[in-house]
């Protein structure tokens, strides 16, 4: 099996203080906008555990131009921006990455 290649979408999500419930409750209804987007792979949303108000997420685009043209230009981002940047508390810093080595442990039996 070879490896597949993506790229990673990081952002550190700082969200108004109080919000967190209705944050991941409209995070949940813009998945659905994001998950339907081509060369999406996926996306996972984390709560910080130190920092109150902090998210981490990460989303896996085939391309860098699926997530810069693709998602950034369409109507859909339109739907995304008005159901969460109202949250964002400073604005995130969106930054991309690609594998340079990835390892993984297998459960043990």
């Amino acid at each position: 099996m070879g490896l597949v290649l993506m790229i990673l979408e990081a952002a550190i999500l700082t969200i108004r203080p109080g919000a967190k419930l209705a944050f991941e409750s409209a995070f949940e209804t813009a998945s659905v906008i994001i998950a339907a987007m081509p060369g999406y792979i996926s996306h996972e949303l984390q709560r910080c555990i130190e920092t109150e108000n902090q998210y981490l997420l990460l989303v896996r685009w085939q391309t860098l131009t699926d997530h810069s043209v693709g998602f950034r230009q369409s109507p859909e981002y339109q739907a995304w921006r008005s159901l969460l940047h109202h949250f964002y508390e400073p604005f995130p810093t969106v930054e991309h990455y690609e594998s340079v080595l990835s390892y993984a442990r297998l459960p043990q039996p």
